[in-house]
């Protein structure tokens, strides 16, 4: 890549939620502002803005990547995948979030973004987690709602169906 320079406008092509998509970006643009504000891609939610809090993590290249943290510019290339991602159809809720609805896992909803896409990543590396490693898992989000009883139950909920769902396709 040249070397970035103030004010310049710089293209990006990447892979947003499965699809192609391109955008332009000056160098010092966060990655929350440009998913939020010129891709449309409102579920990355903005909380701290110094990356404690969790709430705007997004997948890119199937890494938990707090976008508070990064430059849109960074993403050049990537396959980014946002909290919209994990529904199959807009009208149907995917596997984590299913469980979290049925577990009560959400109450304001405002860090439920991030502490999805960052178990959605630990998931597809860890199939069969422990409470503690999800437990580990959520120390890097704050949710002052929950008390993340009813999350890590959700969480746990959603590696048993999702393990058995593999199995399943692998038969």
């Amino acid at each position: 890549m040249s070397r970035l320079q103030a004010g310049q406008r710089h293209p990006l092509r990447f892979s947003l939620n499965g699809k192609p998509c391109a955008g332009e970006a000056e160098p010092r643009l966060l990655l929350t502002d440009f998913l939020r504000h010129q891709i449309g891609a409102t579920g990355t939610h903005v909380g701290c803005e110094h990356g404690v809090c969790g709430a705007c993590t997004v997948s890119v290249d199937g890494k938990p990547t707090r976008a508070c943290l990064t430059l849109a510019v960074q993403i050049d290339g990537c396959e980014v995948r946002t909290v919209e991602s994990l529904a199959p159809t807009p009208d149907r809720l995917g596997v984590l979030q299913s469980a979290f609805k049925r577990n009560y896992a959400l109450q304001c909803g405002f860090c439920t973004a991030g502490i999805l896409m960052s178990l959605d990543c630990f998931l597809r590396e860890h199939p069969r987690p422990d409470e503690q490693s999800i437990r580990d898992l959520l120390s890097g989000h704050l949710c002052r709602c929950t008390g993340y009883t009813p999350i890590v139950r959700a969480a746990i909920e959603a590696a048993a169906e999702l393990a058995g769902l593999r199995e399943k396709a692998d038969a």
